[in-house]
């Protein structure tokens, strides 16, 4: 309904060390050729761009949690029926940087504040819920990571509320594309990716997987989203994590772990804020797009033909 829009959830307090930034950039497949995200002494050590997305799931853990009891305990959205996160999915996610985060948060006390863009009902096939969250440095008021991410609610829907908007596309160009990153994944990817703190058991726990009616235990979206983040940094932008502005995708279909993700990706000439527009899709190797609606913003593009990982 209408109030929903513009609730304000609790600050949630987040932090994190350079191990996080290393098992991170680990769990998204960075190599040795990417080691500034992978040594902690390397001279230009940083954490990779996207890292900040997961610090909704890790808060200030460093130790494993449960992950629906987590989901289950917020407050609730005025006029919105409670959902249940077991059947809750990702939508998409959309990650601005505003300023690029330490490779530590200590010395500082960093928060997520969050608030409620809207939430939509569709029917039968269930409730889309987009939020708004901000990375922010408590004592300072500044803004380091804007990201909007919607969910769907699976099954969830028809209980009277507004049908929403219509989202932007970007559908890529009509032409070959300008770089292609292909990465394989493990079967084991989930279970290293869930270590970054998002726990939900749908990507470990095969059983869970089946009952929400895929093949087993799923990979997590964003881990995709990631892996085509680092994709298009590489292939477009040196591997230099200063170089991304904004990432954003569609979860079009799931990806079971030891899938290969094709990432193709098309530089459109457009600029924004000084950085080149970058329009993008993942489909699993000679078969479905896993990921549609994307675009990235880069400063200085260098385009590779192809990569294999």
């Amino acid at each position: 309904m209408a109030e929903a829009a513009g609730f304000e959830f609790p600050s949630i307090p987040v932090s994190w060390v350079k191990r996080d930034l290393l098992v991170f950039a680990n769990s998204i497949g960075a190599t040795k050729d990417e080691l500034h995200f992978l040594y902690e002494l390397h001279p230009s050590f940083t954490a990779f761009p996207t890292y900040p997305i997961i610090l909704s799931f890790k808060h200030t853990d460093q130790e494993v949690v449960d992950f629906y009891a987590r989901s289950s305990g917020g407050p609730s959205i005025p006029g919105v029926p409670k959902l249940d996160p077991r059947r809750i999915v990702d939508g998409q996610r959309q990650l601005t940087v505003i300023k690029p985060i330490p490779a530590t948060s200590a010395g500082k006390t960093f928060e997520l504040r969050g608030k409620v863009i809207g939430v939509y009902d569709k029917g039968r096939s269930g409730t889309v819920t987009e939020i708004q969250h901000e990375l922010i440095d408590k004592s300072t008021g500044e803004v380091y990571t804007r990201i909007l991410s919607s969910s769907f609610a699976v099954g969830q829907g028809g209980w009277g509320g507004p049908k929403g908007p219509k989202g932007v596309n970007y559908p890529p160009p009509e032409r070959k594309p300008d770089a292609i990153f292909t990465y394989q994944t493990t079967e084991e990817q989930a279970l290293l990716y869930r270590i970054n703190g998002d726990y939900n058991p749908l990507h470990a726990d095969p059983t869970i997987g089946t009952k929400m009616g895929f093949p087993g235990a799923i990979l997590h979206g964003l881990c995709t989203w990631n892996v085509a983040a680092r994709g298009v940094l590489r292939m477009l932008g040196n591997s230099e994590g200063e170089r991304l502005k904004s990432f954003q995708a569609r979860f079009a279909a799931p990806v079971m772990p030891g899938d290969k993700l094709v990432t193709e990706m098309w530089v459109t000439g457009a600029k924004e804020d000084g950085a080149e527009e970058v329009r993008f899709m993942t489909r699993v190797e000679g078969g479905k797009v896993v990921l549609s609606n994307g675009r990235a913003l880069l400063t200085k593009v260098e385009k590779k033909a192809e990569s294999k990982l």
